[in-house]
Order: structure tokens, then C-alpha cells, then sequence
């Protein structure tokens, strides 16, 4: 998403139900702009585009949703990167 390599903005608008006086652009945006950050601190911590897929889309109710795949590997790096966090959390107090 944004201006690295991640993949995204791929949707199959046929394969949702659409209901009237839902706005879903909005949420979808938001969800892009969600996407779009979630990328870039992926790229902070050195985590290539490979492995990860970010797609942007909208709920049911409209809200944004992101679509968020990795690939084992990857999952095992940001598994790894939560708990370093959270352990400085934990010193932190």
C-alpha cells in the first residue's frame, strides 16, 4: 500500500451485497489510509514486501476494513516484533 511494494487495492465488488444508503466509499477509504500505515511502519521495522498483503475493503456496516495476509515467515517476525514490545512495555512499567 502507499508508495512501497506491498500488494493491495485488489476487491471483487461482485462478491459482496451492497445495501443501499450504506456509504462503503468512506469506509474504504479509511481502511486504504489504515493499509497505507500499516505498511509504512512494516517498512520502519525492516519488514520487506514480500510475504505480506494488504488490501484495503469495507465492512457490511460500511466501516473500513483491512485485509491483512502473511506468509508464515512474515507472521513469525511480527510474532517476534509484538513480544520484544511487549516485554520493553513490561520494563517500562
Amino acid at each position: 500500500m502507499g508508495d512501497g511494494d506491498f500488494t493491495g487495492d485488489e476487491s471483487d465488488l461482485d462478491a459482496v451485497l451492497w445495501v443501499h444508503g450504506v456509504d462503503y466509499l468512506s469506509g474504504w477509504r479509511d481502511a486504504k489510509e489504515a493499509a497505507a500505515e500499516l505498511g509504512d511502519v512494516l517498512r520502519l521495522v525492516g519488514m520487506g514486501a514480500a510475504g505480506v498483503r494488504l488490501r484495503a475493503a469495507a465492512g457490511v456496516d460500511g466501516s473500513g476494513v483491512v485485509r491483512f495476509e502473511l506468509s508464515a515467515a512474515v507472521a513469525r517476525q511480527v510474532a517476534a516484533l509484538a513480544r520484544e514490545a511487549a516485554a520493553r512495555c513490561r520494563k517500562a512499567g
